[in-house]
């Protein structure tokens, strides 16, 4: 962005002079010929200035800069059940559900107008349906209501994470968000690699000894069992109840991020590891951008472990996260836990049944990729085309792997030339990997669209020189 001169040279009009004043400022800024400050990208914190943590702008900002392509680059989920009619009704709903507790008008204004509590006021409505959907009783005072999956992250990073030493452990491939959230905070991850059936725990067991053998702490584990991103995966019942055993053994803190899960097969449904965990080592992330309203931007943090302070109080762990909330975010907005509150009421505290039919969807769409693929790269082919992808049981994405390396130079080309985009799988793994892989997220695409698209990229790849 700046440019620095010589002393010996004079900028032209509209360049930058180096700053003359001492010290800090000198080193992290200049000043432009008009005299207004210009900041050096070096001189931010670190993860601003990394490309890496760019990578989920880029991908989201891909339509806009080539609209006439078929995007698999994102998760979106599906919209085309939305209505405009849906917004007016759950906050309707949901006001009638107060009235009906005997909850006065001026309350209840205020709820929706006002700043509310820091941990939301949907708390006891978010903690009825996690005992009908997903078996995982606690109070409502273990829930901290947040704006989406990030902040419940942020929040929960910085309230467990202490001191210089202290690492995560995360699944690799894993969510950019998890690796963004963890490097604003200043917090080192370590990877531990996902095989065909997600995580094996005796390679976190591994991952965590040789963390402390390094004179450091592991402190938490980051995964997602269900259907992960990006690679689809789910972890297997037996591998779920001995990751809790490593996690009590290697005193870890599981974070366990669960967007997915309900859109599982019939019958195929797995337990979350919240819900077998019986030794408190499990923090649940939950979001309601994938069942119920991505535009409210909700979701919640799910922490029970008690909390004694220095005067013998004792209270929740997402009560004492509260001080990091309010700091973050003071509050997540009132008019979307209403909008949420509302569907929780009207469908009995229970999303399962309501979101049948999206499942239906996903897994159409799923097999409609597979399927699409198998045509355009026959299996029995793979040496002359070198392309094969894993076969996931539901979820919103799948990987491919290609002959050549995949990276955001290749899925540009692809978007502008092509008319198709897609994620690099390099910008998921977590200390190098997946250069030639990409992430497919089919979530958000019509079958039409997805054969359309699946063809594109099949001529993109014919022409890409293998390596």
């Amino acid at each position: 962005m700046s440019t620095t001169t010589s002393p010996a040279s004079k900028p032209a009009a509209g360049q930058v002079r180096a700053a003359t004043t001492p010290g800090a400022a000198g080193a992290s800024s200049a000043t432009t010929a008009g005299g207004r400050v210009a900041l050096r990208q070096e001189a931010l914190h670190a993860a601003i200035a990394d490309p890496a943590m760019d990578s989920m702008r880029i991908l989201s900002e891909t339509a806009m800069r080539f609209p006439d392509a078929l995007s698999f680059s994102s998760g979106a989920p599906y919209d085309g059940n939305h209505d405009l009619a849906d917004l007016s009704f759950h906050i309707d709903r949901y006001v009638k559900h107060l009235q009906e507790r005997g909850v006065p008008q001026h309350r209840i204004t205020r709820t929706l107008f006002q700043y509310g509590p820091v941990n939301g006021f949907i708390q006891d409505d978010v903690a009825q349906m996690l005992r009908q959907d997903e078996n995982i009783d606690v109070p409502a005072e273990a829930v901290m209501i947040t704006h989406g999956f990030q902040e419940a992250t942020l929040v929960a990073l910085r309230g467990l994470f202490a001191g210089p030493d202290d690492v995560l452990l995360s699944v690799s491939p894993a969510y950019v968000g998890i690796r963004g959230a963890a490097r604003m905070l200043d917090i080192p991850v370590e990877p531990v690699g996902e095989g065909p059936d997600g995580l094996d725990p005796e390679a976190v067991a591994a991952a965590a000894r040789a963390v402390r053998a390094g004179g450091r702490r592991p402190v938490a584990l980051y995964l997602v069992p269900d259907f992960s991103n990006p690679s689809g995966t789910v972890l297997p019942l037996e591998a779920r109840r001995r990751l809790l055993e490593v996690a009590a053994e290697e005193h870890l803190v599981v974070l366990e991020d669960n967007p997915y899960g309900l859109f599982a097969r019939d019958g195929e449904a797995m337990p979350t590891l919240k819900s077998l965990d019986t030794a408190g080592r499990v923090i649940y992330l939950g979001s309601f951008a994938k069942s119920a309203f991505p535009g409210a931007r909700l979701g919640y943090l799910v922490a029970d472990q008690p909390v004694t302070g220095a005067d013998g109080t004792t209270r929740t762990l997402a009560q004492e996260l509260s001080r990091a909330k309010a700091m973050f975010s003071v509050g997540s907005s009132s008019l979307s836990q209403a909008v949420v509150g509302g569907i929780l009421v009207e469908n009995g505290h229970t999303l399962r049944p309501a979101t049948r039919d999206l499942a239906a969807v996903y897994l159409e769409r799923l097999q409609v990729t597979l399927d699409s693929l198998a045509e355009h790269f026959p299996p029995e082919r793979h040496a002359e085309h070198q392309v094969r992808w894993n076969t996931p049981r539901g979820g919103f994405f799948l990987t491919v792997d290609v002959g050549f390396e995949a990276g955001m130079a290749e899925m540009e080309r692809c978007a502008r030339d092509y008319g198709v985009s897609w994620a690099p799988m390099s910008m998921f793994h977590i200390g190098g990997g997946g250069e030639r892989q990409i992430r497919l997220g089919f979530s958000n695409l019509a079958p039409e669209a997805i054969r359309e698209g699946i063809a594109r990229l099949a001529r993109f790849i014919s022409e890409s020189p293998l390596a």
